[in-house]
């Protein structure tokens, strides 16, 4: 007789997360580059520091789905890019999407579980997301100022994005500011 192993809710939404990141790493860098053909500087910046930040949150994630014993899968599809202003706005909406919806019932999905890996790389990814959030909600209201160069930077552990020069370590998970990625304009 055999069995068929299906594989757990929690690896399910790790995969969904895995995609969901894979895919808003590549969008954030067709945004970066309509942001830089349209004039704006900082916003470019932004949006190449926030794609390598998504790039962290994938890592972490494929680091879990590797645990469970199944392999990371992405499907990247091809990006829709509008104008930058379209572009922080549906950032902005797919990042509030994660914060607010698809990591919290991911997160209590996996606290259900006792799948405690998923829950920590999870509940990073989304402290990170409502960071982006108000970064490009910023970004958004202030568009004509984004014009001005910008350096950014970003933490390669939980993938925070900031701007903030003085930062001597990482308000979500403490790691220096010296292993930060910076991001120039």
């Amino acid at each position: 007789m055999s069995s068929t192993i299906t594989p757990s809710q929690t690896l399910i939404n790790l995969q969904a997360a895995f995609n969901g990141e894979s895919n808003a790493s590549a969008r954030y860098t067709a945004f970066a580059e309509k942001a830089a053909a349209e004039g704006y500087k900082r916003v470019a910046t932004l949006f190449r520091a926030a794609a390598r930040a998504e790039q962290v949150h994938a890592a972490s994630h494929a680091r879990v789905i590797t645990r469970l014993g199944a392999t990371p899968e992405a499907k990247i599809m091809t990006p829709q890019v509008g104008t930058t202003a379209e572009n922080l706005a549906e950032a902005k909406k797919g990042e509030e999407h994660e914060r607010d919806v698809m990591y919290p019932e991911f997160i209590r999905e996996a606290q259900a579980a006792g799948q405690d890996a998923a829950v920590r790389t999870f509940r990073m990814a989304m402290e990170a997301e409502a960071v982006h959030a108000t970064l490009y909600g910023d970004a958004l209201a202030h568009l004509e100022a984004q014009r001005a160069a910008a350096t950014f930077f970003v933490c390669p552990v939980c993938g925070e994005v900031t701007d903030d020069a003085t930062l001597e370590r990482c308000p979500l998970c403490n790691t220096p500011k010296e292993k930060f990625e910076v991001f120039h304009s």
